[in-house]
């Protein structure tokens, strides 16, 4: 993995311009410390600072192919990549990397290869004999890609938009799955998965089927030459997840190199639930615990940097975005370089409280592939730029492509929550784990409610950020929020405060166009809120807007160390979606 920069035909090959490329991205350092480069050929510039991770001995970029007139640079993993060597027999490879391989495909198959790949990635391949360059992001966006355009003709191509927000005119978020040609001048798909035409399935539910799957995806995940660990926020999600890299762990290359015993890692506020789930979670499984504590002042002075590195002023991904930069930085200094977590399975599965109200299981479908695409908005661009800020990737099992593609052709009803029926949130993932001969986990961690990863780390941490905003964010300026920003007027003291900030560091209109905005409500979209009408007074992302449905849901009993701040200021009770309960 790495960050990569590239310039094309920018009309430009002076020494100027190759110093400003370098100094660009530079500013891309932290996604990858361990070695920096730069190729130029004519006007066209690529780029890339290197997070050593497969081959970090010879992996060094940019790749090229046998007599270096195909030119690639590459931030990702490709799983499959030993397979694909081997379709290859006519190929010579340079270097032991995974992604050697994209120049060799292209070579035989031009741009129609992509879909080949099994992995996550962003990558510029210049074809030096014509000139011309392809640009392609993985199918779900995971690995984070901005595009640009200079008015001197150019295309440029950043991992983070710091890269190219000065010098372009206009740029925007790389759209996930697609492809640009300089052929065509212009994109198109190249991932069309059957679930993504938003069609209702029909195929029956097999609980053996989707454990297989999900085992697949994270064993091949397991590719490495370099210390990892997992994320374990003790929820149903990062547990399996820890549960499988566990138990297979003993027969991959990883363990011969690093051992058989895995390194877990959790962070949170003292006394948190995510805390101490997650601790008897590693207990469970046996696994290296790595506990990591912060404070709420702690988090309030890393938000500035948060919304730095992960450039955004989205609430819910700010709040999230926070405990994980601060964690990664703990994580990254024990020599650790990439670590595998759980996000995605909310999304496919209906794991968000707010899908108790779905009307239907034709809504409940059409929300999970509206969540899906939109992940590279918010939890993808989390766990891609927390991690990366300091130099760790984050490997996402969940949103594996053959994984994806098992779970959303499964007939939505199974997924739709039953209470008389006793299915809570994301049931068919917690039955077809549940082993009573070879148990995954316990039985009440399997069970255990949903917890976003803003307020598991502890529910004083979005109070603590909200009541830190009002001192900054006087009524007054509430009131001009309007004429200030007209896109996505934020309309809390939260989001101003999160705006102020973003906008000075991204002060372009095409910045702020690549933030997604709407209602929602505990991260549902804004189609979703239109399931109850109470929820339109009642919008925040935090799981606990979900009255009713969380256990902890925001009221006067459960009020925790809110520092004098009546919740009900915050968010109206005769606003709370009603006639929703936890059973037992």
């Amino acid at each position: 993995m790495c960050g990569i920069l590239a310039v094309l035909g920018c009309s430009d090959d002076s020494r100027a311009k190759r110093v400003r490329v370098l100094e660009l991205s530079r500013r891309l350092k932290h996604r990858g410390p361990d070695w920096s480069g730069l190729h130029q050929h004519g006007d066209c510039f690529l780029a890339h600072q290197r997070l050593a991770i497969v081959d970090p001995a010879s992996g060094d970029q940019p790749l090229f192919n046998e007599d270096k007139s195909v030119i690639v640079t590459v931030n990702g993993e490709i799983y499959n990549h030993e397979e694909l060597r081997r379709q290859l027999p006519n190929h010579q490879f340079r270097t032991g990397s995974d992604c050697d391989v994209i120049a060799h495909l292209y070579e035989e198959h031009g741009e129609d290869f992509v879909d080949m790949l099994d992995g996550i990635f962003s990558f510029v391949l210049l074809d030096t004999r014509d000139n011309s360059f392809i640009v392609a992001r993985d199918a779900i966006g995971v690995t984070s890609l901005y595009i640009g355009w200079g008015l001197d003709g150019s295309v440029w191509i950043s991992s983070e938009m710091k890269g190219l927000n000065d010098d372009c005119e206009h740029f925007e978020c790389f759209p996930p799955g697609h492809l640009y040609s300089s052929k065509e001048r212009g994109f198109r798909r190249w991932y069309n998965p059957p679930w993504f035409s938003e069609a209702i399935p029909s195929a029956p539910y097999d609980p053996l089927a989707l454990r297989r799957a999900f085992e697949q995806a994270v064993i091949k995940r397991l590719m490495t030459d370099v210390p990892f660990g997992v994320l374990l926020s003790g929820g149903l999600d990062s547990s399996l997840v820890a549960s499988i890299t566990s138990r297979y762990l003993a027969n991959t290359k990883a363990a011969e190199q690093w051992g058989s015993k895995l390194h877990s890692f959790c962070v949170g506020l003292e006394g948190s639930p995510d805390l101490k789930a997650a601790k008897e979670v590693a207990d469970y499984l046996g696994t290296v615990h790595h506990e990591f504590h912060f404070t709420v002042q702690d988090g309030i002075d890393a938000i500035e940097d948060v919304i730095y590195h992960i450039e955004t002023y989205d609430v819910t991904t700010i709040r999230a975005s926070t405990p994980m930069f601060l964690m990664s930085r703990k994580i990254k200094s024990l020599g650790v370089k990439w670590v595998i977590t759980g996000e995605g399975s909310d999304e496919i599965f209906g794991g968000y409280l707010y899908f108790h109200k779905a009307p239907n299981k034709e809504e409940f479908h059409r929300e999970t592939c509206r969540k899906i695409k939109a992940l590279h908005q918010y939890d993808c661009l989390r766990a891609n730029k927390s991690t990366f800020a300091w130099g760790l990737e984050a490997r996402v099992p969940f949103l594996d492509k053959a994984f994806i593609d098992a779970a959303m052709n499964i007939d939505p009803e199974y997924k739709m929550i039953k209470r008389d029926e006793g299915r809570i949130e994301k049931w068919i993932l917690r039955r077809a784990f549940d082993d009573e001969e070879h148990p995954y986990l316990p039985k009440h961690i399997l069970y255990r409610q949903k917890e976003q990863f803003s307020d598991g780390v502890g529910y004083s941490w979005i109070d603590g950020l909200k009541a830190h905003a009002a001192k900054h964010v006087t009524d007054r300026m509430m009131l001009n929020a309007g004429n200030i920003y007209p896109h996505n007027t934020p309309i809390t003291k939260e989001a101003y405060y999160y705006r102020m900030i973003f906008e000075r560091f991204f002060p372009q209109n095409s910045a702020r166009l690549t933030v997604p905005g709407g209602a929602s409500v505990a991260c549902s979209t804004a189609k979703a809120v239109e399931w109850d009408a109470a929820w339109s007074g009642n919008l925040d992302p935090s799981g606990r807007a979900a009255l009713g449905v969380h256990i902890s849901a925001y009221d006067k009993q459960n009020n925790l160390a809110n520092k004098g701040v009546e919740i009900e200021k915050i968010i109206p009770m005769d606003a709370a979606p009603l006639g929703v309960t936890i059973q037992g």
